[in-house]
């Protein structure tokens, strides 16, 4: 092999990994929308992917715990409403839930609130195991409600704004938890969904929304402050996941590292 093939591929490989580093594992939890006119059945898509590029997607273990609270208070086991399915994402297929919610669970007005435990994934290339505690919160006839309630998870963003009513160019303020109490100087990491989640074809559009001009640009990255309050801008309407990184207090799983994360879903609106 001549040295200008070589420094070709190596470069080329080089290249690969920066892009791979670059992309930032999310529990993705979706809904079409999350803020209803009137109680209606809600869609939703759980898959384990990097949401900007639209993949590659890890395949997901059956989830630990997926519930709903509603807006009176009264929360539902809806593991029995998960069906295993197979998300097309525009590098592979890989293993993904979906749940049908009756509309009789989303009948109150008010915060209606999803919480999702996956299994801990193992990223083989990095020696650890990765388990994001999701949450998403969808809304029924405007009627403000739980919504900046923390819900117990071990891991867990509270929201300090909306997350179902934000104007794009607005600004959106969380505090990351863990335990119930605040985690100063936590990195967080914010995704855009940049491609259209097909429900009836469980797949991602192939088209991307917009194109980051460097790699760098596919996930953002900030650090909550001393009281463990983020705040992240919106410049652009659709879907916006939120990651704090590393802050549960279980460290290992199975004998290797696990990062416990919390993710939270919020989506923002043109004006």
């Amino acid at each position: 092999m001549n040295l200008k093939r070589l420094c070709k591929m190596l470069g080329s490989a080089s290249a690969l990994c920066l892009a791979c580093a670059a992309q930032a594992h999310f529990q993705v939890l979706y809904v079409d929308d999350t803020a209803l006119q009137r109680a209606a059945p809600v869609e939703l898509a759980a898959v384990f992917t990097h949401p900007f590029s639209g993949g590659p997607t890890m395949a997901m273990g059956k989830p630990r715990l997926f519930t709903h609270t509603g807006a009176d208070g009264k929360q539902t086991d809806l593991l029995g409403y998960l069906h295993p399915i197979q998300w097309q994402s525009l590098e592979n297929r890989a293993a993904a839930y979906r749940a049908s919610v009756p509309r009789e669970l989303m009948r109150a007005m008010g915060d209606h609130t999803f919480l999702l435990e996956p299994e801990p994934y193992l990223e083989a290339e990095e020696g650890l195991y990765i388990q994001q505690f999701t949450k998403l919160i969808v809304n029924v006839g405007g009627v403000p409600g739980n919504w900046s309630e923390p819900q117990g998870q071990p891991v867990e963003i509270q929201p300090l704004s909306k997350p179902y009513a934000n104007w794009t160019g607005g600004v959106f303020r969380a505090r990351v938890l863990a335990d119930g109490k605040p985690v100063p100087y936590a990195k967080v990491e914010i995704e855009y969904l940049n491609h259209p989640m097909d429900l009836k074809a469980n797949a991602f559009g192939p088209q991307a929304l917009v194109k980051a001009p460097q790699a760098s640009f596919n996930t953002l990255s900030t650090y909550s402050d001393d009281l463990g309050i983020v705040t992240i801008g919106l410049p652009r309407a659709g879907w916006w996941g939120i990651a704090a990184l590393d802050i549960g207090a279980t460290k290992t799983h199975n004998g290797k590292p696990l990062s416990q994360d919390a993710v939270l879903w919020i989506q923002a609106t043109d004006m």
